[in-house]
Protein backbone atom coordinates (compact mmCIF):
# COMPACT_ATOMS: atom_id res chain seq x y z
CA UNK A 1 0.00 0.00 0.00
CA UNK A 2 1.25 3.65 -0.91
CA UNK A 3 -0.96 6.38 0.83
CA UNK A 4 -4.17 6.40 3.07
CA UNK A 5 -6.55 9.63 2.26
CA UNK A 6 -7.08 11.50 5.91
CA UNK A 7 -9.05 14.51 3.88
CA UNK A 8 -10.57 14.02 0.77
CA UNK A 9 -10.30 17.69 -0.64
CA UNK A 10 -12.84 19.84 -2.82
CA UNK A 11 -11.97 17.30 -6.11
CA UNK A 12 -9.72 14.92 -5.96
CA UNK A 13 -9.60 12.12 -8.81
CA UNK A 14 -7.02 9.87 -10.17
CA UNK A 15 -6.76 10.82 -14.02
CA UNK A 16 -4.38 9.90 -16.76
CA UNK A 17 -4.17 10.85 -20.71
CA UNK A 18 -7.58 9.68 -20.75
CA UNK A 19 -9.44 6.61 -22.70
CA UNK A 20 -8.64 6.97 -26.61
CA UNK A 21 -10.82 5.27 -29.24
CA UNK A 22 -14.08 5.35 -27.50
CA UNK A 23 -15.63 8.41 -28.62
CA UNK A 24 -17.63 6.56 -31.36
CA UNK A 25 -19.72 4.55 -28.29
CA UNK A 26 -20.31 7.87 -26.52
CA UNK A 27 -17.44 7.78 -24.54
CA UNK A 28 -15.34 10.76 -23.55
CA UNK A 29 -11.45 11.01 -23.62
CA UNK A 30 -11.71 12.34 -20.17
CA UNK A 31 -8.39 12.43 -18.43
CA UNK A 32 -6.17 15.11 -17.10
CA UNK A 33 -7.44 18.79 -16.94
CA UNK A 34 -3.69 20.24 -17.56
CA UNK A 35 -1.71 17.86 -19.46
CA UNK A 36 1.51 19.46 -19.47
CA UNK A 37 1.35 19.67 -15.89
CA UNK A 38 0.95 16.27 -15.59
CA UNK A 39 3.27 14.74 -17.61
CA UNK A 40 6.18 16.64 -15.94
CA UNK A 41 5.04 15.09 -12.72
CA UNK A 42 4.91 11.70 -14.13
CA UNK A 43 8.54 12.29 -15.89
CA UNK A 44 10.05 13.64 -13.02
CA UNK A 45 9.45 10.95 -10.93
CA UNK A 46 10.86 8.44 -13.82
CA UNK A 47 7.47 7.15 -14.74
CA UNK A 48 5.87 7.11 -18.73
CA UNK A 49 3.56 9.55 -19.66
CA UNK A 50 0.68 7.22 -19.14
CA UNK A 51 0.58 6.53 -15.51
CA UNK A 52 -2.39 8.19 -13.32
CA UNK A 53 -1.53 10.65 -10.99
CA UNK A 54 -4.24 12.66 -8.54
CA UNK A 55 -5.65 15.67 -9.58
CA UNK A 56 -5.77 18.15 -7.07
CA UNK A 57 -9.13 21.01 -7.34
CA UNK A 58 -7.98 24.12 -5.45
CA UNK A 59 -8.72 22.98 -1.52
CA UNK A 60 -6.29 19.92 -1.43
CA UNK A 61 -6.54 16.75 0.54
CA UNK A 62 -4.42 15.53 3.08
CA UNK A 63 -2.60 12.10 2.61
CA UNK A 64 -0.23 9.58 4.99
CA UNK A 65 2.60 7.95 3.21
CA UNK A 66 2.56 4.33 4.26
CA UNK A 67 6.04 3.49 2.74
CA UNK A 68 9.05 5.83 1.33
CA UNK A 69 7.38 7.58 -1.68
CA UNK A 70 9.10 9.56 -4.71
CA UNK A 71 6.38 12.17 -5.72
CA UNK A 72 6.25 15.34 -7.41
CA UNK A 73 3.83 18.26 -7.20
CA UNK A 74 3.49 20.27 -10.28
CA UNK A 75 1.00 22.54 -11.76
CA UNK A 76 -0.90 24.63 -9.06
CA UNK A 77 0.34 25.97 -6.13
CA UNK A 78 -1.80 24.64 -2.98
CA UNK A 79 0.78 25.43 -0.39
CA UNK A 80 1.53 21.60 0.66
CA UNK A 81 3.88 20.97 3.44
CA UNK A 82 4.96 17.42 4.79
CA UNK A 83 5.12 17.46 8.47
CA UNK A 84 4.72 21.23 8.30
CA UNK A 85 7.85 21.73 5.95
CA UNK A 86 6.89 23.18 2.56
CA UNK A 87 7.53 20.86 -0.32
CA UNK A 88 8.74 22.39 -3.50
CA UNK A 89 6.44 22.56 -6.33
CA UNK A 90 8.24 21.09 -10.41
CA UNK A 91 10.89 18.71 -9.14
CA UNK A 92 11.69 14.98 -7.34
CA UNK A 93 10.59 14.87 -3.54
CA UNK A 94 11.70 11.81 -1.51
CA UNK A 95 9.44 11.54 1.35
CA UNK A 96 9.71 8.99 4.45
CA UNK A 97 7.18 6.49 5.36
CA UNK A 98 4.61 7.79 8.05
CA UNK A 99 5.37 11.91 6.53
CA UNK A 100 1.66 13.86 6.19
CA UNK A 101 1.17 15.64 3.02
CA UNK A 102 -1.12 18.52 3.73
CA UNK A 103 -2.65 21.20 0.79
CA UNK A 104 -3.10 24.62 2.18
CA UNK A 105 -4.55 27.47 0.48
CA UNK A 106 -4.48 28.01 -3.18
CA UNK A 107 -2.39 30.86 -4.08
CA UNK A 108 -2.13 30.80 -7.36
CA UNK A 109 -3.76 28.44 -10.54
CA UNK A 110 -6.44 25.44 -10.06
CA UNK A 111 -5.22 22.31 -10.14
CA UNK A 112 -2.16 20.46 -8.95
CA UNK A 113 -0.87 17.43 -10.41
CA UNK A 114 0.76 14.31 -7.77
CA UNK A 115 2.71 11.84 -9.23
CA UNK A 116 4.34 8.41 -7.30
CA UNK A 117 6.97 6.57 -9.07
CA UNK A 118 5.36 3.74 -10.54
CA UNK A 119 2.18 5.25 -10.62
CA UNK A 120 -1.27 4.65 -9.10
CA UNK A 121 -2.42 0.95 -9.11
CA UNK A 122 -5.91 1.05 -9.92
CA UNK A 123 -7.53 -1.04 -12.52
CA UNK A 124 -7.98 0.11 -16.02
CA UNK A 125 -11.25 0.30 -17.77
CA UNK A 126 -11.08 0.61 -21.66
CA UNK A 127 -7.24 1.18 -21.31
CA UNK A 128 -7.28 4.31 -18.84
CA UNK A 129 -7.26 4.42 -15.11
CA UNK A 130 -9.19 8.05 -15.31
CA UNK A 131 -12.08 8.34 -13.13
CA UNK A 132 -14.82 9.30 -15.30
CA UNK A 133 -17.23 11.19 -12.66
CA UNK A 134 -20.70 11.32 -15.19
CA UNK A 135 -21.21 7.68 -15.89
CA UNK A 136 -19.19 6.16 -12.71
CA UNK A 137 -16.58 4.26 -13.82
CA UNK A 138 -12.60 4.50 -14.01
CA UNK A 139 -10.32 5.12 -10.85
CA UNK A 140 -11.82 4.27 -7.37
CA UNK A 141 -15.00 2.89 -8.38
CA UNK A 142 -15.77 6.02 -10.50
CA UNK A 143 -15.84 8.17 -7.46
CA UNK A 144 -14.12 11.22 -5.89
CA UNK A 145 -11.19 10.07 -3.65
CA UNK A 146 -12.70 9.81 -0.23
CA UNK A 147 -11.61 9.98 3.58
CA UNK A 148 -10.07 6.43 4.21
CA UNK A 149 -9.20 5.29 0.48
CA UNK A 150 -6.19 3.06 0.46
CA UNK A 151 -4.45 3.36 -2.50
CA UNK A 152 -1.37 0.94 -4.23
CA UNK A 153 1.37 2.37 -6.26
CA UNK A 154 2.89 0.21 -9.53
CA UNK A 155 6.05 -1.62 -10.09
CA UNK A 156 9.00 0.88 -10.24
CA UNK A 157 11.54 0.23 -12.87
CA UNK A 158 15.44 -0.72 -11.91
CA UNK A 159 16.33 2.18 -13.31
CA UNK A 160 14.16 4.64 -10.76
CA UNK A 161 14.36 1.98 -7.49
CA UNK A 162 18.18 2.50 -8.07
CA UNK A 163 18.27 6.26 -7.98
CA UNK A 164 15.39 6.35 -4.84
CA UNK A 165 18.06 4.01 -2.99
CA UNK A 166 20.87 6.40 -3.89
CA UNK A 167 18.09 9.54 -1.88
CA UNK A 168 17.29 7.48 0.77
CA UNK A 169 21.25 7.05 1.93
CA UNK A 170 20.62 10.72 2.35
CA UNK A 171 17.49 10.25 4.58
CA UNK A 172 18.94 11.55 8.10
CA UNK A 173 16.38 11.11 11.11
CA UNK A 174 15.62 14.77 11.00
CA UNK A 175 15.29 14.89 7.31
CA UNK A 176 11.21 14.22 6.39
CA UNK A 177 12.26 14.35 2.63
CA UNK A 178 15.22 15.53 0.10
CA UNK A 179 15.02 17.24 -3.05
CA UNK A 180 17.23 16.67 -5.68
CA UNK A 181 18.58 19.79 -6.82
CA UNK A 182 17.17 19.97 -10.76
CA UNK A 183 13.48 21.59 -11.36
CA UNK A 184 11.46 22.78 -14.38
CA UNK A 185 12.03 26.44 -14.58
CA UNK A 186 9.70 28.48 -15.06
CA UNK A 187 10.85 29.32 -18.76
CA UNK A 188 10.04 25.42 -19.61
CA UNK A 189 6.97 25.81 -18.12
CA UNK A 190 3.68 27.37 -20.05
CA UNK A 191 2.86 30.65 -18.80
CA UNK A 192 0.52 30.14 -15.69
CA UNK A 193 0.81 33.91 -14.76
CA UNK A 194 -1.01 36.99 -15.35
CA UNK A 195 -4.13 37.26 -17.36
CA UNK A 196 -4.54 34.66 -19.79
CA UNK A 197 -4.58 35.37 -23.80
CA UNK A 198 -5.52 31.71 -25.23
CA UNK A 199 -4.44 31.68 -28.74
CA UNK A 200 -7.18 30.16 -30.77
CA UNK A 201 -7.93 28.82 -34.84
CA UNK A 202 -11.15 29.87 -36.58
CA UNK A 203 -14.03 27.18 -35.71
CA UNK A 204 -16.21 25.35 -38.74
CA UNK A 205 -19.28 27.93 -38.17
CA UNK A 206 -16.82 31.04 -37.85
CA UNK A 207 -17.90 32.88 -41.12
CA UNK A 208 -21.45 32.39 -39.64
CA UNK A 209 -20.77 35.37 -37.38
CA UNK A 210 -21.61 38.68 -37.39
CA UNK A 211 -18.60 40.35 -38.15
CA UNK A 212 -19.32 43.01 -34.99
CA UNK A 213 -19.61 39.71 -32.68
CA UNK A 214 -16.24 38.47 -33.84
CA UNK A 215 -14.21 41.85 -33.54
CA UNK A 216 -15.91 41.86 -30.08
CA UNK A 217 -14.85 37.97 -29.04
CA UNK A 218 -11.19 38.78 -29.79
CA UNK A 219 -11.08 42.44 -28.53
CA UNK A 220 -12.94 42.18 -25.23
CA UNK A 221 -12.45 40.13 -21.77
CA UNK A 222 -14.17 37.04 -20.64
CA UNK A 223 -15.14 35.85 -17.37
CA UNK A 224 -14.97 32.35 -16.58
CA UNK A 225 -18.02 31.57 -14.88
CA UNK A 226 -18.45 29.88 -11.34
CA UNK A 227 -21.25 27.18 -13.24
CA UNK A 228 -18.00 26.11 -14.81
CA UNK A 229 -16.36 22.61 -14.47
CA UNK A 230 -14.33 19.55 -16.14
CA UNK A 231 -16.70 19.16 -18.90
CA UNK A 232 -16.88 22.92 -19.88
CA UNK A 233 -15.68 26.41 -19.04
CA UNK A 234 -18.73 29.04 -19.30
CA UNK A 235 -17.65 32.53 -20.34
CA UNK A 236 -19.69 35.48 -19.16
CA UNK A 237 -18.97 38.95 -21.89
CA UNK A 238 -20.39 40.17 -24.95
CA UNK A 239 -22.45 37.91 -26.27
CA UNK A 240 -21.65 36.81 -29.81
CA UNK A 241 -24.68 36.93 -32.53
CA UNK A 242 -25.13 34.90 -35.59
CA UNK A 243 -24.98 37.23 -39.13
CA UNK A 244 -27.64 34.77 -40.61
CA UNK A 245 -29.16 31.71 -39.26
CA UNK A 246 -27.54 28.23 -39.24
CA UNK A 247 -28.92 24.85 -38.79
CA UNK A 248 -26.62 22.03 -37.94
CA UNK A 249 -26.58 18.34 -37.23
CA UNK A 250 -24.52 17.65 -33.82
CA UNK A 251 -21.23 16.97 -34.50
CA UNK A 252 -18.12 16.16 -33.12
CA UNK A 253 -16.54 18.38 -30.86
CA UNK A 254 -13.46 18.37 -28.56
CA UNK A 255 -11.25 19.14 -25.82
CA UNK A 256 -10.98 23.36 -26.66
CA UNK A 257 -14.14 23.60 -28.87
CA UNK A 258 -15.99 26.91 -28.21
CA UNK A 259 -19.11 26.89 -28.62
CA UNK A 260 -21.95 29.63 -28.87
CA UNK A 261 -25.31 28.55 -27.28
CA UNK A 262 -28.75 30.81 -28.14
CA UNK A 263 -27.89 33.01 -25.15
CA UNK A 264 -24.70 33.95 -27.14
CA UNK A 265 -22.34 33.46 -24.31
CA UNK A 266 -19.17 31.16 -25.65
CA UNK A 267 -18.89 28.01 -24.05
CA UNK A 268 -14.59 26.01 -23.91
CA UNK A 269 -15.73 22.69 -23.62
CA UNK A 270 -12.74 20.93 -21.74
CA UNK A 271 -10.97 17.45 -20.67
CA UNK A 272 -14.89 15.83 -19.95
CA UNK A 273 -16.75 17.06 -22.80
CA UNK A 274 -19.57 15.14 -24.30
CA UNK A 275 -18.90 13.74 -27.79
CA UNK A 276 -20.92 15.42 -30.42
CA UNK A 277 -22.99 18.65 -29.91
CA UNK A 278 -25.14 20.75 -32.08
CA UNK A 279 -24.18 24.24 -30.90
CA UNK A 280 -22.12 27.18 -33.62
CA UNK A 281 -18.42 26.62 -33.04
CA UNK A 282 -16.83 30.15 -33.01
CA UNK A 283 -12.85 28.88 -31.99
CA UNK A 284 -10.95 26.11 -31.31
CA UNK A 285 -8.35 26.83 -28.83
CA UNK A 286 -4.97 25.95 -29.78
CA UNK A 287 -3.73 22.58 -27.90
CA UNK A 288 -0.43 24.16 -26.60
CA UNK A 289 -2.36 26.62 -24.34
CA UNK A 290 -5.40 24.24 -23.02
CA UNK A 291 -3.21 23.82 -19.77
CA UNK A 292 -3.27 27.45 -19.51
CA UNK A 293 -6.38 27.07 -19.81
CA UNK A 294 -7.05 24.64 -17.49
CA UNK A 295 -5.44 26.84 -14.41
CA UNK A 296 -7.81 29.69 -14.66
CA UNK A 297 -9.98 29.93 -11.46
CA UNK A 298 -13.96 30.88 -11.99
CA UNK A 299 -14.10 34.65 -11.56
CA UNK A 300 -10.87 35.08 -13.81
CA UNK A 301 -10.62 37.07 -16.92
CA UNK A 302 -9.35 35.70 -20.30
CA UNK A 303 -8.83 36.77 -23.64
CA UNK A 304 -8.27 35.25 -27.29
CA UNK A 305 -6.57 35.64 -30.12
CA UNK A 306 -6.34 33.93 -33.29
CA UNK A 307 -3.71 31.93 -34.70
CA UNK A 308 -3.89 29.97 -38.03
CA UNK A 309 -4.02 26.37 -38.26
CA UNK A 310 -0.04 26.17 -39.13
CA UNK A 311 0.99 28.39 -36.00
CA UNK A 312 -1.02 26.40 -33.73
CA UNK A 313 0.48 23.20 -35.02
CA UNK A 314 4.38 23.98 -35.16
CA UNK A 315 3.19 25.69 -31.17
CA UNK A 316 2.18 22.33 -30.74
CA UNK A 317 5.78 20.15 -32.21
CA UNK A 318 7.54 22.80 -30.06
CA UNK A 319 6.36 21.91 -27.10
CA UNK A 320 6.23 18.31 -27.53
CA UNK A 321 10.38 18.38 -28.96
CA UNK A 322 10.73 20.70 -25.67
CA UNK A 323 8.98 17.63 -23.71
CA UNK A 324 11.06 15.07 -24.79
CA UNK A 325 14.23 16.75 -24.41
CA UNK A 326 13.43 17.69 -20.77
CA UNK A 327 12.17 13.41 -20.31
CA UNK A 328 16.05 12.53 -21.55
CA UNK A 329 17.47 15.32 -19.21
CA UNK A 330 15.70 14.27 -16.09
CA UNK A 331 17.02 10.35 -17.24
CA UNK A 332 20.30 11.37 -18.00
CA UNK A 333 20.45 13.13 -14.33
CA UNK A 334 18.92 9.58 -12.85
CA UNK A 335 22.36 8.21 -14.04
CA UNK A 336 24.49 10.34 -12.96
CA UNK A 337 22.87 10.04 -9.16
CA UNK A 338 23.16 6.29 -9.46
CA UNK A 339 26.84 7.00 -10.61
CA UNK A 340 27.45 9.04 -7.57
Amino acid sequence: MGMEIIRSGMLTTLQDEGRIGYRRYGVPVGGVMDTFAARAANMLVGNSRHEAVIEITMAGPELRLLRNQLISLCGADLSVTVDQQPVPLWRPVLLQAGSILRFGACRHGLRAYLAFAGGIDVPEVMGSRSTDLKTGFGGVRGRALRVADVLGTGVISDEVQQWISVMEIQLGENKPMVAPAWLLSERERPSYYGKPVIRVMQGQDHSYFSAESVKRFYAEDYVVSPQSDRMGYRLQGSPLDLSRPLQRLSEAVTFGTVQVPTDGQPIVLMADHQTIGGYPVVAQVAAVDLPILAQVRPGSRISFEPVTNEEARSLYIKRERDLRLLDQLIRRKMAEMEAL
